[in-house]
């Protein structure tokens, strides 16, 4: 009787029960990647940020979710098993794949590495050829696998010794281990983009963590690798629209570390890459989170040193906010001209080509509010005493004036300018007269498409077209800077 009430207690569980159902176990394997990064176990007690195993927890990827999962020969061909058994083997081959290989030297290939790369190889073709819909389970069983291969630490001593990050002159390092990352990397992006992926339960494993550990990958020094990583995070941004203030918010703390604390991050570019397809799908009116993200992030970018290797992403990030919102223009200029830079020639020329690109979206009313402290700062440039910040700005005038001025005098001084300017740097010369001619000809198609529509709609009403009214192209006052 005693042993009939003890068996009808509640027994505790176990602790067994909460493992990893990755199968890294406080035993399990500790292995070097080829670029010399060291993968840690869930046993090991080391901070959260270099725990790269140990964030794949039990709260990610359950070993209750694995359950009622028939066992299939990871070997075997999908097109050698049943429909219904298409979903365990792509969940046992995803499994095969959750041992990292050592790449650490390049001239050793092991019958293990090379079956993983077969492997990965088959489960690329099996997710882009969408004939299958899938689980909780090989959802689970994908974000696992990538997790265990794509997640890892940078080692200090990979990284550039420059407060530049990737300088555009420095050569740049490339992980011996790319031809599996790659294969990881493209079969990320072919489920993220299968149309049938169900978004509600991927969000389950695609969480915050997930996201995090996926922007931490940025600061690889291997573009081919931030190149994917891009791909990946835009799609996953438009996939998963739950975590899109959060994707927001993430990106901007890495560039506030950036701006504010480091100047060192090799993934700032893809970073502007991937907002500035987002900047340009924002609602308008825009949403003050918007706007701060302009403020706060964008504009001090202007900042570091290293702006020579982003700005054409932050100019267009830039451009794109002021072409939601125009009114912005008088802002976002004020605070160029705090960034302005006073000793780099350099940085100079950068921001009067951005400076440029702004102008031409700025209304008159937003110009007259800011041309004061405009002009001021054109001629501090105009008294530089580096002649390419200065020659861009009075091209157009002296091309101008060569052309036929009024006064003999200012013709004859004009050319003579000219000629001692071509003698200094004819290349330089060259790229500022075909710059003036691509816009005149632009203001020139403009001029006629405007005539051909009056055309039409004096035609539509029934009068004859007053070609005599029509005003000629007028080229433009400003400076065509874009040496």
């Amino acid at each position: 009787m005693l042993k009939q009430i003890l068996s009808k207690l509640p027994r505790k569980s176990q602790k067994s029960d909460l493992l990893d159902s990755a199968g890294i176990d406080s035993g399990n394997h500790t292995s070097n990647s080829g670029n010399g990064v060291q993968c840690t176990n869930i046993g090991n007690s080391i901070s959260s940020r270099l725990s790269v195993v140990k964030r794949v927890s039990s709260a990610v990827f359950p070993a209750s979710i694995m359950a009622g999962v028939e066992a299939v020969e990871p070997n075997l061909s999908f097109k050698d098993v049943s429909n219904p058994q298409k979903q365990n083997l792509f969940i046992s081959k995803l499994n095969r794949c959750c041992e990292v290989s050592d790449f650490s030297d390049p001239d050793k290939t092991t019958a293990e590495q090379d079956l993983k790369r077969q492997i990965l190889i088959e489960l690329v073709d099996f997710v882009s050829s969408g004939s299958a819909k899938f689980n909780e389970q090989a959802i689970a069983a994908m974000c696992k696998m990538c997790a265990i291969n794509l997640f890892r630490v940078f080692p200090p001593k990979y990284r550039s010794n420059s407060t530049s990050g990737e300088a555009e002159d420095e050569e740049p390092m490339f992980d011996p281990g790319w031809s599996n990352l790659q294969l990881v990397y493209d079969l990320l992006l072919q489920f993220f983009s299968y149309s049938s992926l169900d978004a509600k339960v991927a969000k389950k494993y695609v969480d915050h963590s997930f996201i995090l550990r996926l922007l931490d990958l940025l600061e690889s020094e291997d573009p081919r690798e931030r190149d994917c990583l891009k791909t990946i995070l835009h799609r996953i941004y438009g996939k998963f629209m739950v975590h899109r203030p959060f994707v927001r918010k993430a990106v901007s703390n890495i560039i506030y570390r950036f701006v504010f604390e480091t100047e060192r991050h090799n993934g700032i570019t893809e970073l502007l890459e991937i907002f500035g397809s987002i900047i340009s799908g924002f609602a308008v009116p825009l949403k003050e989170e918007h706007k701060m993200f302009l403020w706060r992030a964008l504009i001090p970018l202007h900042k570091p040193k290293s702006v020579g290797v982003y700005h054409q992403q932050l100019t267009y990030c830039v451009v794109q906010f002021i072409d939601k919102d125009p009114k912005l223009a008088n802002s976002v200029i004020k605070r160029l001209l705090k960034y302005w830079p006073v000793t780099n020639s350099q940085k100079q020329l950068m921001f009067i080509s951005e400076l440029e690109e702004i102008l031409e979206m700025t209304s008159m009313a937003e110009f007259q509010k800011i041309m004061v402290p405009l002009f001021r700062r054109i001629a501090c440039c105009l008294n530089s005493s580096h002649y390419q910040v200065i020659f861009p700005l009075i091209f157009p005038a002296l091309e101008r004036n060569s052309r036929g001025h009024w006064n003999q005098a200012v013709l004859n001084l004009t050319q003579n300018i000219r000629k001692m300017l071509c003698e200094m740097d004819e290349e330089l010369v060259h790229a500022c007269q075909d710059k003036l001619e691509d816009e005149n000809s632009q203001l020139s198609e403009a001029a006629e498409k405007r005539k051909l529509t009056w055309e039409r709609l004096e035609t539509a009403a029934g009068f004859q077209p007053a070609t005599d009214n029509i005003i000629p192209p007028v080229n433009p006052a400003g400076c065509a800077v874009a040496c």
